[in-house]
């Protein structure tokens, strides 16, 4: 079954069998539709109704038996990550049409995921809500510019871009958009004329910085951005290069939160996805971090209820429960959200790498990877391997590690008995040595600050 999705998702075709299915895809629609127009009342209202359904699913798997807490959300504990991690299989239904997910997980720690044919529908009819949003139909032609392989690292001859769903997807290299290269690419996408471009943050960046720098503009009417955070300056850099409205979203692969913006620092979450949370963290003058805790509303063939996500909002301290409930609902703004910022490598020849979580996706009996960058020029991954990784699992990693990195990038693998740690006792996914630090705040003073 998985790998007829797969197969599907890469057609034109699939986007009617399974994204866009006929038997969901309406309601799902509609939903959304409905949602964003409705009041704080109404928004309530129908999140707990859902809500309700969800948990009497939930108390069906083996993690819900084990915790009997039935369908009240106050007697489930806080999910961590590494409970779903070490026994995913307690968290699945029984019984419902189900689609394999695999994660790498921006903490470093892989996931093994299923999804409902319906959660895929309802995540689609987001997306096509946010394309709407922007005013551009999600059908229409669309340029991708996110982790793609699409040729190796090492080969700088183009075409560094692969057609996709039936010639409507042009997909882009990131791992070879540098100074020599964006003349080929901003042919490309003048002569392919996207209505609008899918990246990442970094890419976007990448893309708009070379091209100001090489005096070009394209004209991409929409950009809808995902997976890192979007800097308010590259946010104006984009506008300024492509001409372009913008849109950014954060969501996770365990689709338990989605946010969106359509100008800079004004995110809200979108009602009817998932019934937020939040856990209290540390005040910051006048203003107080709080984690997002997420419910998801459609993924019955594995309900994650309470599921800690790690990211972090700030908000203005003197909120209380009701700016918090108004907030959770999307009837209240933030400025974004925090992390997934430093999770790039640079490249000796500039590239900024992106999809760092990429390396580990599908490679058996790893608990958890950190990416330490020494130099431009050298790597070093360090895992925390499970019994049975072996060379075998080192080669598999190392080939997903090289579908990013040139040959440029001397890469060490090294098993490891603990991560390393900061002064804050953090393990973070990524870590900058100075010499990176240096080349990056080097980049960024060329290209007048933009981060």
């Amino acid at each position: 079954m998985q790998a007829l999705v797969k197969q599907l998702k890469s057609l034109q075709l699939g986007d009617t069998l399974i994204r866009r299915n006929p038997l969901f895809y309406g309601q799902a629609r509609s939903t959304v539709q409905h949602l964003l127009k409705a009041d704080l009342d109404e928004r309530q209202r129908w999140t707990q109704e859902r809500l309700a359904k969800v948990l009497a699913h939930a108390a069906r798997t083996g993690y819900g038996r084990r915790i009997n807490a039935g369908t009240r959300l106050d007697a489930w504990p806080w999910l961590e990550k590494s409970q779903v991690r070490r026994a995913p299989r307690a968290f699945r239904s029984r019984g419902l049409l189900r689609v394999g997910a695999s994660t790498g997980g921006t903490s470093g720690a892989p996931l093994q995921l299923v999804r409902s044919l319906h959660s895929v529908v309802f995540e689609q009819a987001c997306l096509d809500e946010m394309m709407n949003l922007l005013g551009v139909d999600a059908q229409q032609r669309c340029a991708v510019l996110r982790t793609d392989s699409i040729k190796d690292p090492n080969d700088f001859t183009p075409p560094f871009w692969t057609s996709a769903g039936g010639g409507k997807r042009l997909v882009l290299s990131s791992s070879h958009l540098n100074a020599d290269t964006i003349e080929h690419y901003a042919r490309a996408l003048a002569e392919f004329k996207p209505q609008y471009l899918l990246g990442y943050p970094t890419s976007l960046e990448a893309l708009c910085l070379l091209l100001k720098r090489s005096d070009r503009q394209l004209h991409i009417p929409a950009v809808m951005c995902s997976s890192e955070v979007l800097h308010p300056s590259v946010w104006q850099a984009a506008q300024q290069t492509l001409d372009c409205r913008l849109l950014d979203y954060y969501g996770q692969a365990e689709r338990v939160a989605f946010a969106y913006a359509l100008s800079a620092g004004s995110y809200r979450f979108l009602p009817g996805y998932a019934h937020v949370e939040f856990i209290q963290g540390e005040r910051e003058g006048d203003h107080r971090l709080y984690e997002v805790v997420g419910t998801s509303l459609w993924n019955l063939a594995m309900p994650l209820v309470r599921y800690r996500t790690g990211d972090l909002v700030r908000v203005p301290a003197d909120w209380g429960e009701q700016e918090m409930q108004e907030l959770a609902l999307g009837m209240r703004s933030f400025s974004g959200v925090l992390g997934r910022d430093s999770d790039i490598l640079l490249t000796p020849e500039g590239v900024k790498v992106a999809g760092i979580s990429h390396f580990h996706r599908d490679v058996p009996n790893i608990a958890r990877i950190q990416v330490i960058q020494e130099t431009p020029s050298k790597v070093r991954v360090n895992v925390l391997a499970e019994r049975g990784f072996g060379a075998a699992g080192e080669e598999h990693l190392m080939r997903n590690i090289r579908q990013k990195l040139p040959l440029s990038v001397t890469v060490e693998i090294r098993e490891v008995a603990a991560l390393e740690r900061t002064a804050r006792g953090k393990t973070p996914f990524v870590i900058h040595r100075p010499a990176v630090r240096q080349a990056i705040q080097a980049v960024r003073d060329r290209t007048g600050g933009v981060q």
